[in-house]
């Protein structure tokens, strides 16, 4: 028999759930032990050591790139490039790509009364330019006649010319 003191069991509960750099490690299941290759047929990795029988990965020095996509033509072989001379040629076009929401006077003139400030939610309510987060950019295709106050982030010079004829002004708000 011990005839060590015995401790309350408050203390006793306290010294168990106790947590600090000593004490911590992984959830239990998280861990996994490492795979230890080329050990006999017992281990299910003998032999030829999970790299097959015969081929390109089964010898040393099998080199298997991240980008390589089984002998097809590489993403960055089939995506279109910038236009220019020298390194620029080998640059992806889309990541430069500017997008725009367009919107023509002709629709300005069929939906609103002379005199109207067209903002960027207004054309958003109308249904013109949805598209949240994209810039708008007002051209100039069909005839204008009202003046309107004009909200966008850009103008065509051939929108500006009109509205402006037209009587009405252009406000470019910031993107």
């Amino acid at each position: 028999m011990s005839s060590a003191p015995k401790k309350p069991a408050d203390e006793a509960a306290t010294e168990e759930t106790t947590i600090g750099l000593h004490s911590l490690s992984p959830a239990p299941g998280s861990r996994r032990p490492r795979k230890r290759v080329g050990r006999g047929h017992g281990s299910g990795h003998g032999k030829t050591s999970g790299r097959g029988h015969n081929g390109y990965g089964s010898r040393s020095g099998a080199k298997d790139r991240a980008r390589f996509e089984g002998g097809q033509m590489p993403i960055h072989m089939r995506m279109r490039k910038l236009r220019g001379p020298h390194m620029k040629k080998s640059m992806p076009f889309e990541p430069f790509r500017t997008h725009t929401q367009t919107v023509n006077v002709k629709d300005l003139e069929a939906r609103w009364d002379a005199g109207t400030e067209i903002t960027l939610e207004m054309l958003a309510a109308a249904g013109i330019a949805k598209r949240k987060g994209i810039p708008v950019k007002v051209l100039a295709k069909g005839e204008i006649t009202k003046s309107f106050t004009v909200h966008g982030h850009a103008f065509s010079g051939k929108a500006r010319e009109a509205i402006e004829a037209a009587g009405g002004t252009c406000v470019v708000d910031e993107a």
